[in-house]
């Protein structure tokens, strides 16, 4: 997991308007540990500042000329892999239709456009350390929303067979939005246990963050939509 503690996360805005991008920019760069690097105008122009300024986290748009953000996001993540930038959803909507496909692309998250802007500064820490931002009661009206009318699972992955027992029940858990202080709350273990769990069921199920492990878990019918 990379450490920002010297040199600093560095940040690429992309979106089609100039005055939001500024706004961001200001509200970013007034704090110590945060650096705006880059802005791009369309999914074009981001892939190509991915590839050359090499940012920590990028701030997609969803709706964008050329390229959309969702589109920008699965290359952004197909190409660079574990090591690429963290890429976080701005939307205007907290439904918007288009999170969900991008969440798939690998996107680390989604936040809302008119977010304050201590949350907008705090969730680009939380997606540049490696964790997911989708908060439980977010999860669960996105999950619902698109997988009400969804075809019934008939099987589930090979790769799940991989699990523990201990591993598949941490794995429920954070699928429904939990953090690791919470879910070792709920299973009466340490947070460092936790943390070990979730990092195995990463690789085993070759997942490249906890919002991929959301989307896989509903998917493949291991959480039903709705569950308590």
């Amino acid at each position: 997991m990379p450490s920002f503690d010297r040199m600093g996360i560095r940040i690429l805005i992309c979106d089609d308007q100039a005055l939001v991008r500024a706004g961001f920019k200001l509200i970013l760069d007034a704090e110590d540990d945060l650096e705006v690097i880059a802005e791009a105008g369309d999914g074009d122009e981001a892939l190509e500042l991915v590839d050359t300024e090499k940012p920590d986290v990028v701030l997609m748009d969803v709706r964008m000329p050329k390229m959309s953000g969702i589109e920008a996001t699965g290359r952004i993540t197909a190409d660079t892999g574990e090591e690429g930038p963290k890429v976080l959803i701005l939307t205007t909507f907290d439904l918007d239709e288009y999170v969900y496909e991008a969440l798939r692309a690998g996107a680390s998250g989604f936040l809302l456009k008119d977010v304050p802007a201590e949350q907008l500064v705090a969730g680009i820490r939380v997606v540049a350390e490696g964790e997911a931002l989708l908060a439980p009661s977010i999860t669960k009206r996105l999950i619902e929303d698109f997988t009400r009318a969804a075809a019934p699972v008939e099987s589930q992955p090979a790769a799940l067979d991989a699990l523990t027992a201990r591993e598949l029940e941490v794995f429920k858990l954070l699928a429904r939005g939990m953090s690791n202080a919470e879910i070792a709350q709920s299973l009466v273990v340490g947070d460092t246990t936790v943390k070990t769990h979730v990092a195995r069921i990463l690789m085993k199920l070759d997942l490249r963050d906890r919002v991929q492990a959301v989307v896989l878990a509903y998917e493949s019918g291991i959480v039903q939509p709705g569950a308590a």
